[in-house]
Order: C-alpha cells, then sequence, then structure tokens
C-alpha cells in the first residue's frame, strides 16, 4: 500500500497526457518519497500506461533516481585519479568500518548515513577528499574519518 497514494495520483495528473513527462514525473515523485520503491514504480506503470520496464529503465539509467531508502547524510567518497593515489580506498575502508558498512549494504540500520563512492568530486588539491550532504572534508587520514562521522549524529 502506498503511503503516499493521493498526492501521487496529483502528480500523475500534472503531467498526464504530456509528451517527455516521465523523467520530471519520477523526480517529482522521488522528491516527495526520497527514493523509487519497486511498488511505487508498478503504481506509477498502472495509472499511466507506461510500460514498468521503461520506467525501471530510465530509473536505472539516470544517477539521479534512487532505488532504495538514503540516509539523512550522504558520504560521497572520491575515487578519482588523485583520490586514488593518494589512498582514497583507506578512507572508505574506515567509513565502512566505523558505520558497519559493506560493498553490498550502503545504508546504515538508522537511517542516518548513505555511502556512495563517486568518480571525481572536482577537490584534487584536497584529495583524499569526502563530501557529507555538501560539506567537503580533505586531505583526509583515515584517523580523521571517526571524528568527522561524530559531527552528523
Amino acid at each position: 500500500m502506498l503511503k503516499n497514494k493521493n498526492t501521487i495520483d496529483e502528480i500523475i495528473s500534472r503531467f498526464a497526457g504530456k509528451k517527455g513527462s516521465l523523467i520530471p514525473l519520477l523526480q517529482e515523485i522521488q522528491n516527495l518519497e526520497k527514493y523509487l520503491s519497486k511498488e511505487t514504480m508498478r503504481y506509477l506503470s498502472e495509472k499511466t500506461g507506461i510500460k514498468l520496464a521503461q520506467i525501471y529503465g530510465v530509473a536505472t539509467f539516470y544517477t539521479m533516481f534512487r532505488l532504495k531508502p538514503q540516509g539523512k547524510h550522504i558520504i560521497r567518497v572520491c575515487k578519482g585519479t588523485a583520490c586514488h593515489v593518494s589512498n582514497a580506498d583507506s578512507i572508505l575502508t574506515a567509513i565502512r568500518t566505523s558505520l558497519k558498512l559493506t560493498e553490498e549494504k550502503d545504508t546504515t540500520d538508522n537511517g542516518l548515513f548513505t555511502l556512495m563512492v563517486v568518480a571525481c568530486l572536482g577537490c584534487c588539491s584536497l584529495s583524499p577528499v569526502i563530501m557529507i550532504d555538501s560539506n567537503t572534508h580533505g586531505k583526509l587520514t583515515s584517523e580523521k574519518v571517526e571524528q568527522i562521522l561524530k559531527k552528523y549524529n
């Protein structure tokens, strides 16, 4: 059962019959629900007549769409060249260890953090670097990770 069914119906009605509206429709629904669940995508398919495969294809193609619940704070670990050679892997390991995350599990049980590995944050002079929400933390060591994470608890 969808928790925001009436609001989703209102969003769908605003886009009904408009060509090229799938992406903005998915964006609005994601803004409402914070991610696109399988249940929501199935409902959207039923209500709009857009094939579920097409909805899923768009949702998985564009990185702006999330298919799993996200934590309150998003941690982005840079794995660009400068960060990679500055030992970004040790930073990633320290974060995973501290938050009890694995490669398969990227959101903490309490929903406080979601960990993402990104190709580049564009902060090469600060390598290795992470971003938590919109805050950049650079010149990191494994030891600094724990202190930084505590600020967001």
